[in-house]
């Protein structure tokens, strides 16, 4: 499953998925897309996964798309690419295992939204996002333009994507947008505990938790409520559910395993 352009490491259950071009601060390539759709693809059946994290080799998280590679493309070819980007972005949300994605240095771009396509973002306190597709002529591509409007309000988005300008870790947590911030040199270390209190977790629950929280940004109430009915009727019926339930009548600590 590793790839030149991604290095792939399970640590326990948590699977570490790391964006390998350092030389290029991670910009995207066709083989690190097709990678991470695979690996997540992989994660997402195994039941030895039960957290995944995502970050970036070297002294960024990702600029995005290759900047030196652009130009060059036609329509078609743009299209072909922006579509495995896509097929990428769905996996990451279809997944019921919880993705975090780890971020230091730079965000730029699709970099920027391939974070936000994760559940949760650690960042370092120094680290920077950028929206940078202005500055190239572009438009936002991978999901940019769905996740920032309902994160900060369509005002705020546009600003972020019309002028490009860099936004600070403090700013984007202070709106929410990231879980935490830490000294750079703390990243890992916080990344760490939070993958592992999330793979400790009921990892059915938290994945079709994570179900009901994206189909409820399109959803109507009376649609949620009757997945949230439905959903019930098999969490009720789950290993975890019973050792939770049992945990508490005994004043214990649940020791969930994920079933």
């Amino acid at each position: 499953m590793e790839t030149m352009h991604l290095l792939v490491e399970q640590s326990g259950s948590v699977l570490w998925l790391t964006l390998n071009r350092p030389e290029r601060l991670n910009a995207f390539s066709p083989e690190m897309i097709a990678g991470l759709t695979r690996a997540i693809e992989h994660a997402a059946m195994d039941d030895a996964v039960r957290a995944i994290v995502l970050s970036g080799a070297g002294r960024a998280f990702s600029a995005g798309g290759d900047v030196k590679a652009m130009g060059q493309s036609s329509a078609s070819q743009a299209y072909e690419h922006i579509g495995r980007l896509n097929r990428l972005i769905m996996t990451m949300k279809s997944c019921e295992k919880p993705i975090i994605a780890a971020v230091h240095g730079v965000a730029a771009g699709a970099g920027f939204n391939l974070a936000l396509a994760c559940d949760l973002i650690l960042a370092a306190e120094d680290s920077q996002f950028i929206l940078s597709f202005a500055n190239v002529g572009l438009v936002s591509d991978g999901g940019g333009s769905y996740w920032l409007p309902r994160l900060v309000g369509p005002h705020l988005a546009k600003q972020f994507f019309f002028t490009a300008e860099p936004i600070s870790a403090h700013r984007l947590y202070e709106l929410g947008v990231l879980s935490k911030i830490v000294p750079a040199e703390e990243l890992r270390e916080a990344v760490e505990a939070l993958a592992a209190k999330l793979a400790a977790r009921p990892t059915k629950a938290i994945g079709k938790q994570k179900r009901l929280i994206e189909h409820a940004l399109t959803a109507t109430l009376e649609e949620i409520l009757e997945e949230e009915r439905l959903i019930q009727g098999l969490m009720v019926e789950t290993d975890d559910h019973r050792e939770g339930v049992a945990a508490f009548k005994e004043k214990r600590k649940p020791v969930f395993q994920g079933k």
